[in-house]
């Protein structure tokens, strides 16, 4: 069973900025796909950012310019900078892993606990 554990997560006033990260056991990171996604109440989980094994990052429209996803295949983790905070980027954060590049689609296999992340002034 793979675990993830995010953190970073908290409070911020717009345009504010936080940085999400997420630890991945180190005998599956190095072979998988992961991806960021977020769900605020009474929406459906919707992918904010995904990355390839070569580095390469997608993104949703509504975070472009403003999130960046990153790796660290030495420590096994995976990060969101968030910069620009705007109040609907407030929900829930989770990380997701799998064998299958789902890219921004919600069909990972392994999932995080979540953290929240909550932009208001």
């Amino acid at each position: 069973q793979v675990q993830l554990v995010e953190s970073g997560g908290g409070s911020v006033q717009p345009g504010g900025s936080l940085r999400l990260s997420c630890e991945a056991p180190g005998d599956t990171y190095s072979n998988a796909y992961m991806g960021w996604f977020r769900q605020a109440p009474g929406k459906e989980r919707e992918g904010v950012a995904a990355i390839d094994w070569d580095g390469n990052g997608s993104y949703a429209d509504s975070v472009k310019g403003r999130f960046t996803i990153s790796q660290d295949k030495g420590k096994n983790t995976l990060y969101l900078q968030m910069n620009s905070l705007k109040p609907v980027d407030t929900a829930m954060y989770y990380c997701a892993e799998d064998r299958v590049q789902w890219w921004l689609l919600p069909e990972y296999k392994y999932w995080g606990q979540g953290t929240q992340v909550t932009v208001s002034s």
